[in-house]
């Protein structure tokens, strides 16, 4: 009895030390969650931060130029409005003055005998100025100028005072009086923007002397104001607008956009050794920038400049991994994968540097093929590639989810095809369900509908951009979800009611008896309606698409057939019927050569 009470009591302490530890280990857990969430929740707060600041720093720049400029512009106004309004005041002055001498000629006593010696001595004082004024201007006078108007005035003092004077005589004298007059105002006017213009030319040419201290002697002779820009001479200041900042954190922003994308400038170096020469394109997740490697005897290379912010921060870093990952499963380059040579950061920004490629496939499309697509051949060739690029992400458990001809390059000589930009792709056991995963014309009808996927969404989007290639048309153009459930069925038939119920949006497109809710839009009243269809037939011939209505030879309509069968095999609406990525390389399509 003893021992069965001491074997109790221990089994009960046992019992008692494990409920313990796992109330202890639970506790542990609890409290590694909390750690977890409230990390998270800081770094969104930090990220909402971020973006909040650099959003008000945007406002309050824009703002302040703003002011700035309407600042600059009503000074200038009024500095105008300034030297009209002294200009003015020094016209009325000068012309008033004349007026007044004029009138007082005109109404002065015609008796030319009591004020001729005032007169006199009025010309005289007329000349002195008009003498004074060229002496200013530092004109000479030109006696061909004022002999005229002297000439016509005869000397009162050499007159007799008891002589008789003709009217005329004395008329044309108060004329040529006021004429005087009035030059001389005239001239006082010229003289007052002469000295205006002069001075405005002295500052000029003080400040060109200043900026010309550093100019050879020998550029300054053949400096020529009308040479031309491209000449051998011209050369343009750079304006580093962004000296200081490396070494300032707070002037980071200058490199950015409000966006996060990063301000490239023709014939910037990056990273001491990528001298950027040409600008690619922008996309989502970056932009991408042409550039030559000094450290590879100037060997061209494509860069690939990540957003400035956290989130895509982290796909950078997560597509920089799978690249990695796919250039150790290849390291003979054989798969078609892009190469990925190295990565560095540069103002907050991941580079990565990629081989350098021509051209996408879509523009392939527009340049050799636009409406008609490309020789079979070619189709051929490039579909080759293409299956090999995803039998590589099948060996490495990576899903591309962003296949189309955007998405896949070509060399210069258009013989070899790279599978590029893997931002969107994800290792096979981290897909999330989504209904808007890749790009909507290539989108598989797994993901519309919320089931689970692996690679045959890929194989699905390889072969809608095979169709597109060949026809220069897209195959399923919808504009929505609903719209692209249509087109498939428009192709393939109705839906298999079993692949419809294991959709997580399936209550979107179908109803409980799985009938297709086509949602269209009245063509008469323009509001959206539904219509329930319970059986969609297939209206849409593949072969007759692929063949055309011209009459093709033998050995071309047989590669055409085996283009359709292997579209057939690769466009199954069930997954699980689809063709695997292997049976695609081993079609005849592939394996038979024209």
């Amino acid at each position: 009895m003893m021992q069965e009470q001491e074997q109790r009591e221990r089994e009960f302490k046992e019992r008692e030390e494990r409920r313990k530890r796992e109330w202890e280990k639970r506790m542990e857990e609890r409290k590694e969650r909390e750690r977890l969430r409230e990390e998270r929740l800081r770094e969104r707060g930090d990220s909402r931060d971020k973006d909040r600041d650099r959003r008000r720093d945007d406002n309050f720049r824009d703002r302040d130029r703003d002011r700035d400029r309407d600042r600059r512009q009503e000074a200038d106004y009024c500095r105008s409005r300034e030297m009209d309004r002294e200009r003015e005041r020094q016209k009325e002055i000068i012309f008033g003055k004349a007026k007044e001498s004029s009138s007082d000629s005109e109404q002065g006593d015609i008796d030319f005998d009591e004020d001729e010696e005032e007169e006199e001595q009025k010309i005289e004082r007329m000349r002195k100025q008009r003498e004074e004024l060229y002496k200013k201007l530092g004109l000479e006078r030109d006696s061909s100028q004022v002999t005229p108007a002297s000439s016509e005035i005869p000397s009162i003092s050499n007159t007799p005072r008891d002589s008789p004077v003709p009217t005329s005589r004395i008329i044309r004298m108060r004329l040529n009086e006021a004429f005087l007059v009035c030059v001389c105002a005239v001239d006082t006017v010229l003289y007052m923007e002469c000295l205006y213009s002069q001075n405005f030319h002295e500052l000029e040419t003080d400040t060109k002397e200043d900026e010309d201290d550093g100019i050879p002697e020998k550029e300054k002779r053949n400096k020529d104001m009308f040479s031309d820009m491209f000449g051998d001479n011209f050369a343009v200041d750079k304006l580093d607008i962004h000296s200081g900042a490396a070494e300032n954190p707070n002037l980071t922003d200058n490199w950015d956009d409000a966006e996060g994308y990063y301000r490239v400038r023709i014939g910037e170096v990056l990273d001491s050794r990528y001298t950027v020469f040409g600008y690619t394109g922008q996309g989502v997740f970056s932009n991408v920038v042409r550039g030559r490697d000094a450290a590879r005897a100037g060997q061209d290379v494509a860069i690939k400049i990540i957003r400035n912010n956290e989130v895509m921060h982290k796909t950078g870093k997560k597509e920089l991994n799978i690249l990695k990952t796919l250039n150790d499963a290849d390291p003979d380059d054989k798969y078609h994968c892009l190469r990925l040579f190295r990565h560095f950061f540069h103002k907050n920004h991941l580079c990565m540097v990629f081989e350098p490629l021509s051209m996408s496939l879509r523009e392939v499309l527009k340049k050799y093929g636009k409406d008609v697509g490309l020789h079979v051949k070619a189709v051929r060739s490039y579909t080759h590639q293409l299956f090999c690029a995803l039998k590589l992400l099948r060996k490495c458990n990576i899903l591309h989810a962003d296949v189309k001809p955007d998405n896949i390059l070509v060399n210069e000589k258009k013989l070899v095809l790279k599978l590029c930009d893997f931002g969107s792709a994800s290792k096979v056991t981290e897909n999330e369900i989504t209904p808007y995963l890749v790009a909507r014309f290539y989108r598989a009808p797994e993901i519309i509908l919320g089931m689970t996927y692996d690679f045959g969404i890929d194989l699905w989007s390889a072969a809608c951009t095979i169709y597109e290639l060949y026809t220069g048309k897209i195959m399923f153009p919808g504009k929505t979800n609903n719209q692209m459930l249509k087109l498939f069925m428009d192709l393939k038939g109705k839906m298999p009611n079993k692949v419809i119920r294991k959709g997580a949006f399936k209550d979107q497109h179908f109803d409980a008896a799985c009938n297709f809710l086509y949602r269209d839009v009245d063509r008469v009243t323009e509001r959206e309606k539904v219509v329930v269809m319970p059986t969609i037939n297939p209206t849409r011939n593949l072969q007759h698409e692929l063949l055309g209505e011209g009459n093709l030879p033998e050995d071309h309509a047989r590669k055409v057939a085996q283009l359709k069968d292997l579209m057939e095999r690769c466009l199954m609406l069930d997954p699980v019927k689809r063709a695997t990525i292997d049976n695609c390389l081993m079609h005849q399509f592939i394996r038979e050569k024209m």
